[in-house]
C-alpha cells in the first residue's frame, strides 16, 4: 500500500508517518525542506522515541520524500497512484498544497476510476473540508462532479504532543506515548482506509469539541498561569498547587458542558480529564509555557479554546464559568515580549483600555454578565501581580 503525506516535520514524521508505517504503508513525504527531503531519501528510515520512562525507540521504514518545489510532477504521480493522502502542514499552508493535490487527483481519473481518501490532520475544526474547498477552486464543474463521486475529504481530530526539540539525528523525533486520531467515517466514499490507531466515527463533532475544550483549553490555561507565575516549563507549572487546582476547576466547567451536550459518560470523561492533565505534567516532555501560550490573539477568538467553551457554558446553563473567565483574563495578561500578538494586546490595553480590548479580542458584548466577569477576573489578576 502507498501513502502520500504532506509535511515531513515533527508531527508528520512522529505521529502520522509512524501510524502509516505501522499500518503497512510505504510512505512518500512531500515537503519543501530540502535537507529533510534529502535525508529521508538517503536513509529511507528514521526513529521515534517515546517520552516516558521506557524511552522505547520505534523504527519507521519504507519512506522516501519529494521536494514539491523542485519536483511537483513527481508529487502528482505519487497522488495518482496512492491508497491514502494525508497532510500535517498547518492550516495556513493547506491552500498552498491544494493545487498539487488537484493535479494529482485529475491525473488519477485519467488512469482509473479508483476512490481515494484525503485527510487533513490539522489542529483546526474542519481541516479536510477547508482543504477540499481549496482543491475544488482548481476544478471545472464537470471535474467537481467526478471528484464528488470518487474522492473523500473526511474531517478529523488529531491529538499528540510533539514538543519543540533539537536532536543530533535530524530525522529522529521524540513524542508522547498518548495519541488520538479520530476520522468522520460518514464522509468516506468506498472502502474505509485501514490505518492502525485511527478511530472512525459517524459523528465527529463530539470528539472535536472534547479535544478542543479539554486538551487545547487546558494546555493554554496552564501555559498562561505558568507564565504569570514565572514558570518556564509546562510540567513544572503543574507542580504548582494553585495552578493544578485551577486547571482542574477549568476542566470541570468544560466537562460539565461536554457531558451535557454530548452525553459523554461522566466518570469516563473525568478519567479522560485526569489523563490529559497527566500528559501536561509529563517530566519527559520539556515544553515552554511561552510556546504553548503563543499567539494569544488567536486563542482568544470566540471560536477558539477559551472563549468558545465559556459562551457555550453560559448558553447551556445560564451560569457564568468562574474559572474559564479567569483563564481568559490570564491570556489578556500574557505579555511575553517576543510574541507579536501578546505585544499587540498589551499595546491595545495601554492605548484603548481593557474593556475595549476584551470586546475586540473576544467579540463578547459589553454589559453582559460574561463580559463583566472577565473584566473582574482581569482586575483581580492585576492586583495579584
Amino acid at each position: 500500500m502507498k501513502a502520500v503525506h504532506f509535511g515531513a516535520g515533527n508531527i508528520g514524521r512522529g505521529f502520522i508517518g509512524l501510524l502509516l508505517h505501522q499500518s503497512g504503508y510505504k510512505t512518500c513525504f512531500v515537503d519543501v525542506n530540502e535537507e529533510i527531503v534529502d535525508m529521508l531519501n538517503d536513509k529511507q528510515q528514521y526513529t521515534i522515541k517515546l517520552a516516558d520512562p521506557s524511552g522505547e525507540e520505534l523504527l519507521v521504514e519504507n519512506v522516501h520524500a519529494i521536494n514539491s518545489i523542485k519536483n511537483p510532477e513527481l508529487v502528482v504521480e505519487e497522488i495518482a497512484n496512492a491508497d491514502i493522502v494525508t497532510a500535517a502542514v498547518g492550516a495556513n499552508i493547506l491552500p498552498l498544497i491544494a493545487g498539487l493535490i488537484a493535479k494529482g487527483l485529475k491525473k488519477r481519473l485519467t488512469q482509473a476510476n479508483k476512490e481515494l481518501t484525503i485527510i487533513a490532520c490539522e489542529n483546526m475544526i474542519g481541516g479536510s473540508s477547508f482543504l477540499k474547498e481549496k482543491v475544488y477552486a482548481e476544478l471545472t464543474d464537470e471535474e467537481k462532479g467526478l471528484f464528488d463521486t470518487y474522492f473523500s475529504f473526511p474531517n478529523a481530530a488529531v491529538d499528540r504532543i510533539v514538543p519543540n526539540q533539537t536532536n543530533a539525528d535530524k530525522l529522529a523525533v521524540t513524542v508522547e506515548p498518548f495519541f488520538e486520531w479520530v476520522v468522520d467515517e460518514s464522509e468516506i466514499k468506498g472502502t474505509t482506509p485501514q490505518v492502525q490507531g485511527v478511530t472512525f466515527v459517524q459523528d465527529l463533532e463530539p470528539f472535536i469539541e472534547r479535544k478542543l475544550f479539554t486538551v487545547n483549553t487546558g494546555h493554554a490555561v496552564v501555559a498562561y498561569f505558568g507564565y504569570l507565575a514565572g514558570i518556564r516549563n509546562m510540567y513544572e507549572a503543574l507542580e504548582n498547587t494553585e495552578i493544578r487546582e485551577t486547571i482542574e476547576l477549568v476542566l470541570q466547567e468544560t466537562g460539565r458542558y461536554l457531558t451535557a451536550a454530548y452525553s459523554f459518560d461522566e466518570q469516563a470523561h473525568a478519567a479522560y480529564v485526569q489523563k490529559i492533565i497527566g500528559r501536561f505534567a509529563n517530566p519527559y516532555i520539556s515544553d515552554d509555557t511561552t510556546r504553548v501560550g503563543r499567539s494569544p490573539m488567536r486563542k482568544l477568538q470566540n471560536t477558539d479554546r477559551l472563549v468558545r467553551p465559556a459562551i457555550q457554558y453560559v448558553e447551556m446553563f445560564g451560569d457564568i464559568p468562574e474559572y474559564l473567565t479567569k483563564g481568559i483574563a490570564a491570556a489578556l495578561h500574557y505579555d511575553f515580549k517576543e510574541d507579536a500578538e501578546a505585544n499587540e494586546i498589551q499595546e491595545m490595553i495601554k492605548q484603548k483600555g481593557i474593556q475595549f480590548t476584551i470586546e475586540k479580542t473576544t467579540s463578547i458584548n459589553p454589559g453582559t454578565e460574561l463580559f463583566d466577569m472577565i473584566l473582574q477576573q482581569y482586575e483581580n489578576l492585576s492586583i495579584e501581580r
